[in-house]
């Protein structure tokens, strides 16, 4: 693996930060108004957000005894909190949200060694699936942004389309075209590529660069002392717990592409980080986070696992958090832009999954059923979830997340139909290797590799 240089690892870095930082703002910009915040406190409160990233995702990679994953897995806040934040947020005020995240953490940090005990229920065709439901959820995402952004007033607007299709057909171009290091921040290319063209279309707004200060001092407990409700922590409870759930399906993601086999220990680190990371986003007035899977795409995408790019990422978030001047510039990607570059690695899990899936025997029955049955759930609550909207709160939470209720379906049928296993769990969840690499294996046994296509790598 290639020993990068401090500018490779700074671009490389950036790149992550770029795919995950509109998602990583969306949440305090949609949680914020609806409890009620003052814009002066929303500004605060992306800050916030963006130093918690950067500090959970530090905990996670570079890890401890006992804690992360160790693996280029990059943390942020989770969509999944918003309803539930909003939820706690208009009765008892954002200091509930707090204490509720804060006990939440501590929860998963404590429970985390059984949660790990999960993992021999995730075999190929389980993770596979759940993943591909993950990758299927994140499309709209993309879609929304290409067409100018959720409740953009120009949305629609085929300046927008054309945009996400410029910035689409410049990441196919670098990264089928180039070699090395270029086709490795190909994603990042294409959207200063895409951003450039939108200056010059008259579509990228500066006005939250020139407003932002220049530094903001962390201040824990910025909104006052949490409290603590028990209605608020069980739900935040309860939604920490799904969290968990799908980092499990990530962290074998990353571990098959980092090569490296993640067993039940390892899944609880993962998971003891994620929880200390609530904690600790809790103090610095923040959200529960979880493993982005934008991010995981990017990495299955470029093929560059060094760990060093994701701590780089982590310092870069920090820095964003403390110095809204810096971010500020991150606001003037266009939406269309960040869409267009969201199509190429959300479909890499995609892609990614579909080969996992593939490796279990698939003439089976059970497993026809397991993938039919799972998949659907998960894809059928993901398009309507307001189908359980007159259930009680706690059960619409759970019932109406599709990749939750896809993810019970594929487990409880796996365990019924083909029993938990006592092997490893070493996922081929990844992109085909790099053609290179094809050629050295070819040389060495002779393989076949006409129907492998070429990926990106270092």
């Amino acid at each position: 693996m290639e020993n990068l240089s401090k500018l490779k690892m700074l671009m490389l870095g950036f790149q992550h930060v770029c795919v995950m930082y509109g998602g990583a703002v969306a949440v305090p910009l949609i949680v914020g108004p609806a409890i009620g915040l003052t814009q002066e406190q929303i500004v605060m409160l992306i800050s916030f957000d963006l130093l918690a990233c950067g500090i959970v995702t530090l905990i996670q990679v570079i890890g401890g005894k006992g804690i992360g994953i160790q693996l280029p897995a990059l943390m942020a806040v989770s969509f999944i909190v918003v309803e539930p934040v909003i939820a706690i947020g208009k009765v008892h005020s954002i200091t509930g949200v707090m204490g509720a995240v804060m006990v939440s953490g501590l929860i998963v940090a404590l429970v985390a060694k059984y949660i790990g005990k999960m993992v021999p229920y995730f075999p190929p065709i389980v993770a596979g699936s759940v993943i591909l439901i993950i990758g299927v959820s994140l499309m709209p995402v993309a879609m929304r942004n290409a067409a100018g952004g959720a409740g953009s007033p120009t949305f629609g607007d085929p300046k927008n389309l054309f945009l996400a299709a410029f910035t689409l057909m410049a990441f196919i171009l670098i990264n089928t075209l180039s070699k090395g290091f270029l086709k490795a921040v190909s994603v990042l290319a294409a959207m200063v590529l895409g951003t450039l063209l939108a200056g010059i279309m008259g579509m990228v707004d500066t006005s939250g660069f020139s407003q932002a200060s220049w530094f903001n001092m962390p201040a824990p407990f910025y909104f006052g002392i949490p409290t603590f409700d028990v209605s608020a922590i069980i739900t935040m409870s309860i939604i920490s717990l799904i969290i968990a759930v799908e980092s499990i399906g990530v962290f074998m993601t990353l571990g098959e592409v980092c090569d490296r086999d993640i067993k039940e220990d390892d899944v609880a680190k993962g998971l003891r980080a994620e929880g200390v990371g609530s904690m600790i986003s809790g103090v610095f007035n923040s959200f529960s986070h979880s493993t982005f899977s934008q991010n995981v795409g990017l990495v299955l995408l470029t093929r560059v696992t060094q760990r060093s790019v994701v701590i780089t990422a982590g310092g870069i978030l920090i820095l964003l958090g403390l110095v809204p001047k810096v971010a500020g510039l991150t606001t003037m990607i266009p939406a269309p832009v960040l869409g267009g570059a969201m199509i190429p690695m959300f479909g890499m899990l995609l892609s990614a999954s579909l080969g996992m899936i593939a490796k279990a025997d698939l003439k089976k029955p059970s497993n026809q059923i397991i993938i039919a049955l799972g998949v659907g759930v998960g894809l059928a609550v993901k398009g309507v979830p307001e189908a359980f909207a007159k259930f009680p709160e706690t059960v619409h939470l759970i019932a109406g997340n599709g990749v939750v209720m896809g993810t019970f379906v594929l487990v409880i049928l796996n365990a019924i139909l083909n029993g938990r296993s006592n092997k490893s769990y070493q996922h081929t969840l990844s992109a085909p290797p790099a053609q290179e690499n094809l050629e050295l294996a070819a040389a060495k046994e002779e393989i076949e590799l006409t129907d492998v296509p070429p990926t990106a790598k270092i």
